[in-house]
């Protein structure tokens, strides 16, 4: 089959060329056709790192995918062949095959069927993005209606999904974009209030707009110094949640301890790296419960961008660049 491989680390060790097809190897496991794959931030980080596991080179990069079910194993009893479905898995190194490729095979349990409203190539988009939002928002911070939550970066590939997450669970949403054409694309898929980082101070434009009380919710998806200067605007007693590495001055961190606030890190990865099948269905789960509410059409998904996968490098250069409104993928069939 063709797949994208990783050889080692750096942009340059990343190539479309041909590698081993994979075989059923248990009874439950089943044979995917992979038509698109999802590209996250994770897959460059894994790129550039050469995997982020001891012997991890060499790999299939990709986490997100989309296709049809081509065999099964013989105890294999949640789908058939012919089966459009989509799912998360590998990208790392390790054990796990990643998505750039022509043939998956992984565990039913990891497989949902695809909405049926979506292209292959825009499934292949939504499974890390809602995984990571969801876990965010409902398991982290158990944010609920009547909340308020601030999704910073709302226009990028997870922040597009946790405002729409938290306008269906019934929070007024606050978010960051840095342009009038992302605050028009925020505002499109349901958020109520959109601040302009790059011309406000954020924290100060929240505490406006909140009369002073702040947020129920703060959700990061940069990282950096953005949870410090949050936990202003964030109410006593509330809720920040990370994707990514912070930076806070010892300041920022007493004002966190005297507002009595929650800090959690997520990273919707961990069931796969730890080998956590329970925890795994229970993202499964999730992907059952995504399509449900993008095929009713409460959920929109945005397709920015999508690429042939013979076009990997620019793909990778155009999310890196973080430009993209929403999700691009690769068309792999």
């Amino acid at each position: 089959m063709k797949a994208v491989i990783v050889s080692g680390p750096g942009a340059d060790k990343m190539a479309l060329q041909e590698f081993q097809d994979p075989t059923i190897g248990s009874p439950k496991q089943i044979l995917i056709r992979t038509h698109a794959a999802g590209i996250n931030p994770v897959d460059h980080k894994a790129r550039d790192a050469g995997g982020f596991f001891p012997d991890a080179v060499p790999f299939v990069l990709g986490c997100d995918g989309a296709g049809v079910v081509e065999a099964i194993g013989a105890e294999v009893d949640r789908f058939k062949v012919g089966d459009e479905v989509y799912f998360m898995n590998g990208g790392c190194g390790g054990d796990d095959q990643g998505t750039y490729a022509e043939l998956s095979v992984l565990d039913q349990d990891y497989v949902a069927l695809k909405p049926k409203s979506l292209s292959m190539i825009e499934a292949s988009t939504v499974p890390l993005v809602w995984m990571t939002a969801w876990e965010s928002l409902v398991d982290r911070c158990h944010l609920k209606s009547g909340q308020s939550v601030l999704v910073h970066a709302g226009a990028g590939g997870v922040g597009y999904i946790a405002i729409q997450i938290a306008k269906h669970l019934g929070a007024t949403v606050f978010t960051t974009i840095s342009s009038d054409e992302k605050a028009e694309f925020a505002k499109s898929i349901g958020a109520d209030f959109c601040i302009n980082y790059k011309t406000s101070n954020v924290a100060e434009e929240v505490l406006r707009l909140t009369d002073g009380l702040g947020v129920d919710v703060v959700f990061d998806t940069v990282g950096e110094d953005i949870i410090g200067k949050s936990i202003p605007a964030t109410k006593v007693y509330g809720h920040l949640v990370t994707l990514e590495e912070i930076q806070c001055t010892p300041e920022e961190i007493g004002l966190l301890k005297l507002r009595n606030l929650s800090l959690s890190y997520e990273l919707m990865l961990t069931p796969m790296f730890l080998k956590m099948h329970d925890a795994r269905k229970t993202q499964t789960e999730m992907l059952e419960n995504a399509a449900s509410l993008i095929d009713s059409g409460k959920i929109k998904i945005k397709l920015s961008k999508s690429f042939g996968i013979e076009e990997v490098h620019e793909a990778h250069q155009l999310i890196k660049e973080g430009h993209a409104q929403g999700k691009i993928a690769l068309k792999i069939r």
